[in-house]
């Protein structure tokens, strides 16, 4: 169904080449917030009213053609897409009951009120009453640029507000398709096969994404081959939903949800994903919305004005009144009413489908069809402004918040990355490993560094050096980072990269695993340990066989003794920003004393990720447990230099362990910093996250089954899977 399509005169606009017409386009595009921003209008708005301007109703300049029919679809689900694949997952199932709360209000105020309210002033029968009702309870986040900008969409308040859309939505659709079986085969029975078809379609997309996104991922490294799925992927979940009866906005933002998990905030393919997006699709999309509003319906007489008044004032009311029921009833600010409220409020897509169908069955006469026409223009006015004076308190109550917490712990020290490139295969991988293991929030700025050392000064070292920072420095580019080169001419490798930290006051090293060139060549080989013994930086040495985007859990043995280690902190937190990033969840197998020391320094990180911990006495204890590692795992070893605190014997078998039981695993082996900066934790730091409220009995039991299910599918999954230990082609040790 095409709900952005509407009658439109027909007259020759001024501008017919295709060429002058995307030109116009663009020339709208950029120019129109940068007018717009010294009157403090939202750039949103500017848009819808370059539309109007522009438009069939406006001046004429450009026709409402097939482009803006194709880029005006593509801008409303991708509008959705980007919803869903940039909401944090964890916010999500932490308000999940708010935003299902919130979809519920949402959904029935505007609903039972709106169909009250159609009944007594606009003088509809019942039915087309609940029709139009349906109408003001959907809502399209049309001002979901804004919130993305400010970057709130992490916020509280604004995943309330997407997750409440989709309920509304489906709800909408749900009352659409209803109340078409009443009045055409007088009952609701074909709500049953709609119903049916959205759980088929559910389970559908949720099973069979996933293992196509991971499979393709690992077989296609190329970044325009998995944007350009991406879409693929987003459209054909859109398509499938629109053939089922369900509308494709839905689809959309569900297959945001679902890729989700593979798509790290921090990756050059969301910067792509991001860019497209916002810079053709979505302002497309708002300048077609605009072309379909025509400013003249208001002189059309007493009778229009008063349904476009009444439509309006309905719509807002209920939506500000399922705003105020959310707030009062899980006790939220003020404030992040507000924001839900405001990013509630325009009506545009489900809109135009509902009074379309009801126009076209005659169920509705053209005065509706008028009035919806000022709602779309009134709401969206009203929802970008507020939504921009909203998102910006509250990006200042964050900001406030964030110096409140920095005052109250003590300031970490400077995280500063080399990168070491010796080829330019290797370069993309570490580069994002780089940045997904950074802090959150900062800035990499002369702090990112990635260097190319060579002992030959002959043409071809140097063609093959620069190559190789060409290429870290285009990833790095690509997900929106600042990286700084050095090429770098020494009497050997480590000596180059030694010189180098200390040049540039490196805090951590991350350098790709050697592969082995003869069979007395040592796992890691005499450059890396000869790194480890000249710095005492954090070193992480990697060796990933799949992008690291599609890694399913991190597993991470920790020594005994390692939290009074300098660098323990600092560790910590770059494993909890990469499983922030990837959005898996991480088991910490560590002896029982360690584990409350890294819960302390998850909860004041306030990662919000989901953390494991198993019981390991023995550092060498892994070793048995390498049948658990799985192919899509990545194994993180943190291990210790001879002469720190939790070094013992037992860590001199780890490269021949790794070796020979890991060889096809993704590895990480992470040597923590020892360096005086940074003071090592101390046992009061503990205690804030010790006392925590037991979990009820019914969760408990539901735990229990979420367990046992997932025992039963590892069972069903890896059946046929040759066990690393205890196998009958198991090597005999030597």
């Amino acid at each position: 169904m095409n709900f952005l399509s509407i009658a439109i005169p027909a007259a020759a606009p001024l501008i017919k080449a295709p060429v002058p017409i995307f030109l116009m386009v663009m020339a709208i595009i950029l120019l129109t917030p940068l007018l717009l921003n010294r009157l403090k209008i939202p750039y949103v708005i500017g848009l819808i009213l370059a539309g109007v301007a522009v438009g069939p109703h406006g001046f004429n300049l450009l026709a409402r053609d097939m482009s803006f029919e194709v880029f005006g679809q593509v801008g409303i689900l991708y509008l959705m897409f980007l919803a869903g694949i940039e909401i944090d997952m964890y916010h999500l199932k932490k308000n999940l009951k708010k935003g299902l709360c919130f979809g519920l209000f949402t959904f029935l105020i505007p609903l039972g009120l709106g169909a009250v309210a159609a009944a007594l002033f606009l003088g509809l029968s019942p039915l087309t009453a609940v029709l139009l009702a349906s109408m003001f309870s959907a809502h399209t986040l049309i001002a979901y640029p804004i919130v993305s900008r400010f970057g709130i969409t992490k916020s509280p308040a604004v995943v309330i507000a997407i997750a409440g859309t989709i309920v509304t939505v489906l709800g909408s659709l749900i009352v659409l398709a209803g109340v078409l079986g009443v009045e055409r085969d007088g009952s609701i029975a074909s709500l049953g096969p709609l119903l049916g078809c959205l759980a088929l379609y559910c389970l559908g997309v949720v099973y069979l994404y996933p293992r196509v996104t991971r499979w393709f991922f690992k077989s296609y490294n190329d970044g325009i081959a998995q944007f350009v799925y991406v879409l693929v992927m987003v459209f054909l979940a859109a398509a499938v939903a629109s053939w089922i009866g369900i509308e494709g906005v839905f689809g959309a933002f569900y297959a945001g949800l679902v890729l989700n998990r593979y798509i790290p905030g921090r990756s050059s393919l969301m910067s792509r994903l991001e860019f497209v997006g916002n810079a053709i699709f979505i302002p497309y999309f708002l300048i077609g919305v605009g072309m379909l509003i025509d400013i003249h319906v208001v002189t059309a007489g007493w009778t229009t004005l008063y349904i476009a008044a009444v439509m309006s004032g309905v719509a807002m009311l209920t939506k500000w009144l399922a705003a105020l029921a959310t707030q009062k009833a899980f006790g939220l600010t003020g404030l992040d009413r507000s924001v839900m409220y405001q990013l509630s409020n325009a009506h545009t897509a489900v809109a135009l489908a509902v009074v379309m169908i009801g126009y076209n069955m005659d169920l509705f006469g053209v005065e509706i069809l008028n009035g919806t026409v000022v709602m779309i223009l009134v709401t969206c006015t009203v929802s970008s402004l507020g939504t921009e004076r909203a998102a910006t308190k509250l990006k200042l109550r964050m900001l406030e918040q964030l110096d409140r917490d920095e005052a109250a712990t003590a300031p970490a020290p400077v995280s500063r990355t080399l990168i070491t490139i010796s080829n330019p295969l290797t370069a993309p991988g570490l580069v994002d490993l780089a940045l997904m293991m950074r802090p959150q929030g900062e800035s990499t700025a002369g702090k990112l560094f990635a260097v190319h050392v060579r002992s030959d000064n002959s043409a071809s070292s140097r063609a093959i050096g620069r190559n190789s920072l060409d290429v870290a420095e285009a990833a790095a580019s690509s997900a929106d980072a600042s990286l700084a080169t050095i090429e770098r001419f020494d009497l050997n490798v480590i000596t180059g990269v030694v010189n180098t930290i200390a040049e540039r006051d490196i805090t951590e090293v991350i350098v790709g695993l050697h592969r082995r060139a003869s069979i007395i060549d040592t796992f890691f080989g005499d450059k890396i340990e000869s790194l480890i013994r000249l710095t005492n930086r954090m070193v992480v040495i990697t060796r990933c066989f799949i992008p690291v985007s599609t890694v399913t859990r991190i597993v991470v043995a920790v020594p005994g003794r390692a939290q009074f280690e300098t660098g323990f902190r600092r560790w910590v937190d770059a494993l909890a920003c990469l499983t922030r990033q990837i959005g898996c969840r991480i088991i910490f197998k560590c002896p029982a004393e360690t584990w409350p020391w890294i819960r302390t320094v998850l909860t004041r990180g306030r990662y919000g990720i989901r953390a494991e911990h198993n019981a390991m006495e023995n550092f060498d204890d892994f070793v048995v447990q390498a049948n658990d590692i799985l192919d899509d795992d990545l194994f993180v070893v943190v291990t210790a230099r001879r002469s720190s605190v939790s070094w013992n014997s037992e860590m001199d078998e780890v490269p021949a362990f790794l070796q020979r039981y890991f060889d096809r695993n993704n590895l990480v082996v992470l040597y923590p910093g020892q360096w005086d900066n940074e003071a090592p934790m101390t046992m009061a730091e503990t205690m804030s996250t010790d006392i925590v409220s037991p979990p009820s009995r019914p969760l408990m039991a539901l735990m229990t089954l979420y367990r046992q299910a997932v025992k039963l599918r590892k069972r069903v999954t890896h059946r046929n899977r040759k066990p690393k230990i205890g196998g009958e082609n198991q090597a005999s040790p030597e």
